[in-house]
């Protein structure tokens, strides 16, 4: 099987790779991230899965594509349900039409580990743009690895993110916050 998975992240894709090698698949890492913000969030997360990928000898392909005014264009009329309608969307169909051009026979994406993702949606997004582009979306529920996985990631001295990755992401995360805060005054 030559498939590629779509990488959001050196700390998601620890597990996911782990567990694909042990089913003696060899997966070839995809960056393909423009809804990560702001830029030096992009670097960082690019930059320590470029080291993660020469540190456990796998092949990756990074496009380098930071993206932030097609993001913006493409979200501002539906913030609430700009995950599934643009970020997993524009991600995803890249990585297809990728590895479909390319020769791979399937592709899978590290979103499938974390917890705070739409896993329903993606998984249904992956296996509608698989019919579509005529390659199998390689479907594993990581998110029983996701702990382990962040252990290792922590571990190895990793880059950990604290939010998801758009800027509206991020502002999610500190309303949270301020809101739990707003409950000790």
């Amino acid at each position: 099987m030559k498939l590629l998975l779509h990488t959001c992240c050196a700390p998601c894709s620890v597990y996911c790779i782990d567990t694909l090698r042990k089913e003696e698949i060899e997966p070839t890492v995809y960056w393909y991230n423009p809804n990560i913000h702001p830029y030096k969030e992009y670097e960082a997360r690019r930059d320590c899965l470029k080291d993660y990928t020469k540190l456990i000898n796998v092949n990756a392909v990074f496009e380098d594509d930071y993206g932030l005014r097609e993001f913006c264009k493409n979200v501002v009329d539906d913030l609430e349900n700009r995950c599934v309608n643009y970020c997993y969307k524009v991600r995803l169909e890249q990585t297809v039409k990728y590895a479909k051009e390319n020769g791979y026979d399937s592709f899978s994406t590290t979103l499938l580990v974390s917890p705070y993702q739409k896993h329903d949606a993606i998984k249904e997004l992956g296996e509608r743009l698989a019919k579509e582009y005529g390659i199998e979306f390689v479907y594993r529920d990581f998110r029983v690895g996701f702990r382990e996985g962040q252990r290792k990631a922590r571990e190895l001295g990793l880059y950990m993110q604290k939010y998801c990755g758009c800027i509206f992401s991020e502002e999610d995360r500190y309303q949270k916050q301020i809101e739990k805060d707003k409950k000790y005054v």
